[in-house]
């Protein structure tokens, strides 16, 4: 590349021109990712315009999609390096520059808190009753198989796999147990009913899996519905298999057997953390507006136990006061059964502090750059009358 086409490219790269148009096609893909949420909810539109290097479009009728548009990960990314090369290129260090040099490193900042969300976020969800001590979370949006020693009446053994290796169909070994699980299909959403006569066997050899029909669906993106997730497994300890079983949440019969004299049991769940403390709901309060159903407040007031460190206090947790506690932040989501659930919404977010820093730096360094512009046209009219 010669020393012209570099400089162009340089030229173009610092333009304040790009960052409009960046600003721009930016102000395209929150319009779009708005819109697109009533039919692919929150999650699916922010993953599909926001989250993602180029925007898919996948017209009806046809079995291939086409890209139509850069993501928004592409564009912030583009926005990103312009605005840190314009910064460097452009600016002097001088303290005349010094508020445009906090507003730019607040934009930076923005950008890569963005970055920052969408890497390392994680959203889980705990639902608790109201009396009931809790000690995980769960992540609605992925499942794991848990394999569960069952023998001891005071406690389980619980050991997981997690959704990516149910996809792969490989052989997995289950660290901490005598098994291997083969995989022999896994669906993320799945119908379930009754084998009817004629129809073809089952995948399935072992519990109640031969007389259920299992036809695979496509996944579900909006945030009011779920998926039904469905695997068939087959665990094998040495040379003896214990037949293939299918495994869902919408099961309610226990898929367990026997292995020298320990009772295991097969779960397809919500992929589970387990946490250092235990939370217990202690009440539940549902208020609503009076004469009408419309939910005026609805708040959990829980009780922490952390037993490492000793810590033990009550919380309230209510709409727009949420309970931050280790890195994570629970929200007062939803609540169900009558008033006696709650479901508290559990974000964990390493960069949830980078959007107020700045703000509050773009901020200060508008306010220091109109105040030094201010400054400077306040000695330019005190000098007029004097060289008049």
């Amino acid at each position: 590349m010669t020393n012209s086409k570099v400089a162009s490219f340089w030229n173009v790269l610092t333009s304040l021109k790009l960052a409009i148009v960046l600003l721009a096609m930016m102000m395209a893909l929150v319009v779009a990712c708005t819109l697109a949420q009533v039919d692919m909810g929150t999650n699916g539109a922010v993953n599909h315009f926001m989250r993602s290097f180029i925007v898919w479009w996948h017209p009806p009728g046809f079995a291939y999609s086409f890209p139509v548009f850069p993501g928004g990960t592409t564009v912030g990314l583009v926005l990103g390096i312009n605005l840190i090369t314009a910064q460097f290129r452009r600016l002097t260090l001088s303290w005349s520059k010094s508020g445009l040099w906090i507003t730019h490193a607040g934009l930076i900042l923005l950008v890569a808190g963005e970055f920052v969300s969408a890497m390392f976020q994680v959203d889980a969800q705990m639902a608790i009753e109201q009396g009931e001590t809790v000690t995980y979370i769960e992540r609605p949006k992925e499942v794991e198989l848990a394999v569960l020693d069952t023998t001891d009446a005071k406690f389980d053994d619980v050991y997981s796999v997690p959704q990516a290796l149910l996809r792969s169909g490989a052989s997995i070994p289950v660290t901490g147990t005598p098994f291997t699980i083969k995989m022999h299909g896994f669906y993320q959403n799945a119908e379930m009913g009754n084998r009817g006569d004629g129809a073809p066997p089952s995948i399935a050899t072992a519990g109640i899996g031969p007389s259920v029909a299992v036809k695979e669906k496509a996944a579900v993106t909006s945030d009011e519905a779920t998926n039904s997730p469905a695997a068939f497994v087959e665990p094998v300890a040495g040379a003896k298999s214990y037949g293939t079983w299918l495994v869902s949440p919408i099961l309610g019969a226990p898929q367990q057997f026997i292995h020298e004299g320990h009772t295991y049991v097969l779960q397809l769940r919500p992929r589970r953390e387990y946490l250092d403390y235990a939370m217990t709901l202690k009440k539940f309060s549902h208020d609503v507006y009076p004469g009408t159903d419309i939910p005026k407040n609805f708040s959990s007031l829980v009780h922490l136990d952390n037993k490492t460190t000793g810590e033990q206090r009550d919380a309230l947790i209510f709409m727009n006061q949420p309970l931050r506690y280790q890195g994570k932040t629970f929200y007062q989501a939803s609540f169900g059964k009558n008033d006696t659930l709650s479901i508290l919404q559990v974000v964990q977010n390493p960069g949830w502090l980078l959007p107020y820093i700045s703000c509050a730096l773009v901020t200060l360094g508008l306010l220091i750059h109109f105040a030094i512009v201010l400054g400077r046209s306040q000695k330019k009219r005190r000098k007029a009358p004097e060289a008049a």
